[in-house]
């Protein structure tokens, strides 16, 4: 068995003819543009694209096959051209009755005829089936049964976020006032939150964790991922390591340093002030838009007495957000090293010195060990690395 990266949170911006499916998403987040850049710039080897029932999607997954750049796997995915393994899913909200406010989940499936099936039933339960994330006319159990129905993976997404989220604002306390607990796969934690973090919820410890980028244009690819023991890159073996079974297993989760993330601390949606936690009003300009940040809510929501034993949360900074990388030493160090994966991973100091200067070159090593100095994000704000003297 050998160690694969993956990243399992990826929408598509619009169809190869223009259409729109993620309409916040870049216009060249396609999904031929998706697995070429995931297999020869980012240097992963397992996608989940979360916007593949779009009929159009489909159809281009479809021409793919045909020319044979996508091969149907005997043990679920689709193999892109010899190399990076595509999972398709979808991104739905669900907003029933039972819940506080409206929660967007993860559904994958093994093959191309279960994403269809799929797509043909979500035509029943959605408004507009060519966008993604829309709300699904359905109950949270209901989905969840369809999903296990079809051979499917059904995880909650970034599940603290301020928005649109499990425990952002879907239920006060509970994962089961809206979900069958038995049939959940995963966790994803979200840009603001890590293991160590969500571990203070005592009715998380069951799951596996997992960190994706939640990527809406090409760059944010693997922003966050997760590095996977597997005989292979497919749909079983991911599922699999889900539940560290067979020996295969998540051996540790890439994510941003929570400080990094958008809506860690809670702050002014208006001006961005610090807000302390039970302040509904800025104290700096008086707005009441104040947005609860992850770290607070978690607060809220913390029980658990002790913490089980979990693949490490390396607190990962994409080479993007490092001072010194601009556009043209990034295209230098990708013609040296190949991938994003082999220069945040496996490049040596010697070799990183041979492109860049010594101080960019250490930020890197440091970004790898999870040791740069950091400001906190916060009311949709990314946090920022300090610079150092």
């Amino acid at each position: 068995m050998k160690r694969y990266f993956a990243d399992m949170h990826i929408h598509i911006g619009r169809t190869e003819t223009g259409r729109a499916v993620k309409i916040t998403g870049s216009k060249t987040l396609t999904l031929s543009n998706i697995l070429y850049v995931a297999k020869n710039l980012k240097g992963i080897d397992m996608v989940g694209v979360i916007d593949c029932h779009s009929p159009e999607v489909i159809e281009e997954m479809e021409a793919l096959i045909e020319i044979g750049d996508l091969q149907p796997m005997e043990d679920g995915g689709l193999l892109f051209q010899g190399k990076t393994t595509l999972i398709p899913g979808s991104e739905l909200e669900i907003y029933d009755l039972s819940c506080d406010g409206p929660i967007h989940v993860l559904c994958f499936l093994p093959s191309i005829e279960k994403l269809k099936d799929f797509s043909s039933w979500l035509t029943t339960q959605l408004k507009n089936i060519h966008l993604s994330s829309q709300r699904v006319y359905t109950q949270g159990r209901e989905l969840q049964k369809k999903v296990k129905e079809l051979g499917g993976l059904f995880i909650p997404a970034h599940v603290f976020t301020p928005f649109k989220s499990l425990f952002g604002k879907g239920v006060k306390q509970r994962l089961d006032q809206v979900f069958d607990p038995e049939l959940i796969d995963a966790i994803e934690l979200g840009l603001s939150s890590d293991t160590e973090m969500a571990d203070h919820l005592s009715q998380l410890h069951r799951y596996s964790y997992v960190t994706n980028s939640d990527a809406h244009s090409l760059p944010k690819i693997a922003r966050e991922y997760q590095a996977l023991l597997l005989d292979h890159p497919s749909f079983s073996e991911f599922e699999k390591a889900l539940t560290a079974r067979d020996g295969r297993k998540i051996l540790a989760n890439y994510g941003l340093d929570p400080l990094l993330g958008k809506y860690h601390e809670t702050t002014c949606a208006k001006c961005l002030t610090p807000v302390k936690p039970g302040i509904d009003q800025c104290p700096n300009c008086g707005s009441k838009n104040v947005t609860k940040g992850v770290a607070d809510r978690i607060k809220e929501l913390s029980d658990a007495e002790s913490y089980p034993d979990r693949p490490p949360y390396i607190h990962q900074v994409p080479l993007e957000f490092l001072p010194g990388i601009g556009p043209k030493t990034f295209k230098k160090l990708l013609k040296k090293f190949g991938t994003e994966m082999v220069i945040i991973h496996d490049a040596t100091l010697e070799e990183l010195r041979e492109i860049l200067p010594e101080k960019t070159a250490q930020l890197i090593l440091k970004a790898r060990e999870g040791t740069l100095s950091l400001h906190a994000g916060g009311g949709g704000r990314y946090g920022k690395i300090k610079e150092e003297e």
